[in-house]
């Protein structure tokens, strides 16, 4: 055994750095410093770059900069942050450049608190870029899953050529615990996949079996076409509203076809369960302590923790929602991934348990929930 101790936002930092990532830039902000402040001290020393943008809007252009030249890139900030992001993660997706993007989400709206955390910005990590098409983004529970979804964010950036989230929070990125490196699940490494071509190279034809393009990076002998205005597979601009729409359909289907490859998520099932919770994040830990407490009452509940959020792991939520009658959804917002429980298990009876006050969902309020007694 190896056991280290370190909070969430250090085991974000090792994940990258784990996963191969050689470029971090950011700017300070209030709950993801830390993992600025943990990849100076171990990516420098091993031949890496951090560098510090002038704001947020600098700092992820500068990663999807390098990850054009062929660097695994990774940038962190808060709610805040990915505000000024949005511009930038259009154009990841557009024009499909690898980058993870940790968000360790704080209160908003706004600036809110900067100390206190929720999970707030989940619909808008979803849709916060223009054009609508989908994104990965992947919720870790504790100081292990900031490790291994890191590992897993990038294999995914590499396999799509696309940017990915991980959804952290305040509470999971600041709080110490002990962590087995040795007890981790091994990942192995992904790398995007290099041309063979380069006479003829088209930088956005797609590989006919994976629907992502090979790569060649800018600064190779080969001249390389870039743009984040609507192209075709040669990298040029075009109004063609055919070559348009098949752009914009594998952009699409490269995600969404392939969700049943990465949902994560893990699950404590009980046979004759008649209610199942559905969270993410850190309420998972006080879902599972719920859990517990209910079975040793005498009330078997089943519980599904889901750390694929988007796109949508349909097919894992309709699994597990199938037995049951009914279905609590647990979020430390106002309501934002339950309307996507009730679109998908239309036919259950699903309560909503949430708050968005810099306060912790209790295991004793999931339980009250789960008993249908008045909530304090």
């Amino acid at each position: 055994m190896h056991f280290v101790f370190m909070e969430g936002n250090e085991a974000i930092a090792w994940g990258a750095k784990a996963s191969g990532c050689r470029f971090f830039a950011g700017y300070p902000i209030t709950p993801a410093t830390t993992i600025y402040q943990t990849m100076i001290n171990i990516l420098p020393p091993d031949g890496g770059i951090v560098m510090q943008g002038e704001d947020e809007i600098a700092s992820i252009g500068l990663c999807m900069g390098a990850a054009m030249t062929g660097l695994k890139t990774m940038t962190a900030t808060s709610g805040p942050g990915i505000s000024l992001y949005s511009e930038q993660i259009s154009f990841a997706i557009g024009s499909e450049i690898p980058i993870v993007i940790i968000d360790v989400q704080r209160l908003g709206p706004s600036t809110g608190s900067a100390t206190r955390g929720a999970d707030g910005d989940i619909q808008f990590l979803r849709w916060g870029n223009s054009g609508g098409l989908p994104v990965v983004v992947l919720a870790p529970e504790d100081v292990r899953d900031c490790y291994t979804l890191t590992q897993k964010a990038f294999n995914l950036a590499e396999r799509f050529r696309c940017p990915v989230f991980v959804a952290s929070n305040k509470e999971i990125g600041m709080t110490r615990e002990n962590l087995d490196l040795d007890s981790l699940e091994p990942v192995e490494i992904l790398e995007r996949t290099i041309s063979n071509t380069r006479d003829g190279f088209l930088p956005f034809k797609a590989a006919s079996d994976s629907g992502v393009p090979d790569f060649l990076p800018i600064g190779d002998t080969f001249p390389v076409r870039q743009t984040s205005s609507t192209h075709g597979p040669d990298g040029y601009i075009t109004t063609d509203p055919v070559v348009i729409s098949q752009m914009q359909e594998r952009l699409r289907d490269k995600l969404e076809s392939t969700i049943d490859s990465y949902s994560y998520y893990d699950a404590v099932i009980e046979p004759d369960a008649d209610t199942l919770i559905i969270t993410y994040g850190v309420s998972a830990r006080a879902a599972r302590a719920s859990q517990r407490q209910l079975k040793q009452k005498g009330k078997n509940v089943s519980l599904l923790i889901l750390k694929t959020l988007w796109p949508i792991p349909d097919q894992i939520i309709r699994q597990f929602g199938k037995p049951v009658s009914r279905v609590v959804t647990v979020e430390m917002n106002l309501g934002q991934y339950v309307h996507e429980i009730r679109r998908i298990l239309p036919e259950k009876e699903v309560i909503f348990l949430g708050h968005m006050d810099g306060r912790m969902i209790s295991p004793q309020q999931i339980q009250e929930a789960v008993t249908h007694d008045q909530l304090d």
